[in-house]
């Protein structure tokens, strides 16, 4: 087994904490991650493009002028792709970029980017994080003591508003779920920190 020191709050060693190598001490997939982060990737992705073709144009139901006899070119409907103002031809309309990935297939990749983090000593591991209050201090004071700094992703089981807003004001700190972390969000970070609750949540929910 895997074994990581669990800090409480303030930096302190608590224990030993015992990692399932399934889910942390795996070589990671690049493949894998790859097309798991490629896929997330496309999720975010709104497809709200949207251009007018020749039907959905304002005007162009009266014929511009006669067919014949004006020494023009027959026109019968200034609506046309090569008229000013026209309608677009094969232009982009709203979309879905979601790309299918297999629940295996993301949670291998998952367990290859928690594995990462575990691989190159950027994990950190706390019990619990707790706020009686809303201040920014707090969750700055919580960073030092447990000696994590540049771009940070937390992770713990359940979010409180006080651990939350604390955190808002940190530009390379992100505070999230563990069943809303994504392999994009833990792989976009230096330093990945979980709490004992979300450890355990990833030990169930991938085992």
């Amino acid at each position: 087994m895997l074994k990581v020191t669990l800090l409480n709050q303030t930096g302190e060693k608590v224990k030993d904490l015992k990692l399932n190598e399934e889910i942390f001490g795996i070589e990671p997939n690049q493949q894998v991650v790859y097309d798991v982060v490629n896929a997330q990737r496309a999720a975010m992705r709104q497809g709200t493009h949207d251009t007018k073709n020749r039907s959905e144009v304002r005007g162009g139901g009266k014929k511009p002028w006669r067919q014949k006899g004006t020494g023009h070119a027959r026109q019968g409907s200034i609506n046309a792709p090569q008229w000013r103002h026209g309608g677009i031809v094969f232009g982009p309309t709203p979309r879905s970029y979601e790309v299918k990935v297999n629940k295996k297939v993301r949670q291998i990749g998952l367990k290859s980017a928690l594995s990462f983090h575990a691989a190159n000593n950027t994990l950190t591991l706390v019990d619990d994080i707790k706020f009686d209050t809303i201040k920014t201090k707090n969750f700055g004071k919580f960073l030092e003591d447990i000696k994590v700094s540049g771009k940070t992703l937390v992770v713990v089981s359940e979010l409180t508003a006080e651990v939350a807003l604390s955190a808002r004001n940190f530009a390379n700190v992100f505070v999230t779920t563990a069943d809303q972390a994504s392999v994009f969000d833990i792989l976009a970070f230096k330093n990945l920190v979980l709490t004992e609750g979300a450890v355990k949540y990833y030990e169930e929910a991938l085992a």
